[in-house]
């Protein structure tokens, strides 16, 4: 009888790491549906209500332009229910904080999707140059931003911002754009689904669906 008890205790011991091992993977990685990667080391937040997405984009990247018609639908299914978070960014040496800066202005100025609709018409359609500050101050004057909007862009008062989402990218490990960060550490792109935007537009639908799912 004696052996047997310290059989089951020590038997208890050795499940403890695997009972945690569970619970933690309950908390950063549920059974969500769907094609993605979990981001080690962020955890899995969701309130029961509302999912917040953020979508790393770049204005100068084709399939993030593509995407763009997606994103009213893909909100369109959840009314009320998704946050979306536009954190802009550029690639390489040989691009420009500029727009990023343009487009956080605007969205400071409560036209955040105007600007944004704007600076991927003037970059994919117009072909203007978007590091040109006269460029973005003539979108801002089209979109209704004042001088107040210009100095600002000058001044370089979002720099920082850009540079915060920059770092907050190199930390989720985002390799193209555009990339989404779905409930704190879901992460899905189109890549998973060779680059088709229908069916990545299906894709996040999916994942948002068994979350919100999750009550």
């Amino acid at each position: 009888m004696f052996h047997k008890k310290i059989v089951m205790i020590f038997t208890s011991f050795a499940l403890l790491p695997l009972l945690f091992s569970c619970k933690a993977a309950e908390t950063t990685s549920p059974a969500i549906q769907g094609s993605y990667t979990v981001v080690e080391g962020d955890k899995f937040k969701f309130d029961g209500k509302t999912v917040e997405v953020l979508e790393f984009l770049s204005f100068s990247c084709h399939t993030c332009y593509d995407f763009e018609k997606s994103i009213p639908v893909i909100k369109g299914n959840f009314p009320k229910k998704i946050i979306w978070k536009v954190i802009p960014i550029y690639w390489g040496e040989h691009g420009s904080s500029k727009p990023g800066e343009a487009y956080l202005l605007a969205e400071e100025a409560g036209k955040g999707e105007q600007m944004k609709k704007a600076l991927f018409n003037a970059q994919m359609i117009q072909k203007r140059d978007l590091a040109d500050l006269n460029v973005l101050e003539g979108i801002g004057s089209e979109i209704g931003l004042g001088p107040d909007f210009s100095s600002k862009l000058r001044a370089g008062e979002k720099a920082a911002d850009v540079q915060k989402g920059l770092n907050l990218a190199r930390s989720y490990k985002v390799e193209e754009t555009p990339t989404l960060i779905i409930a704190g550490n879901i992460m899905t792109n189109p890549h998973s689904v060779d680059h088709n935007i229908d069916a990545f537009r299906a894709n996040v639908i999916t994942i948002l669906k068994s979350i919100l799912a999750k009550k």
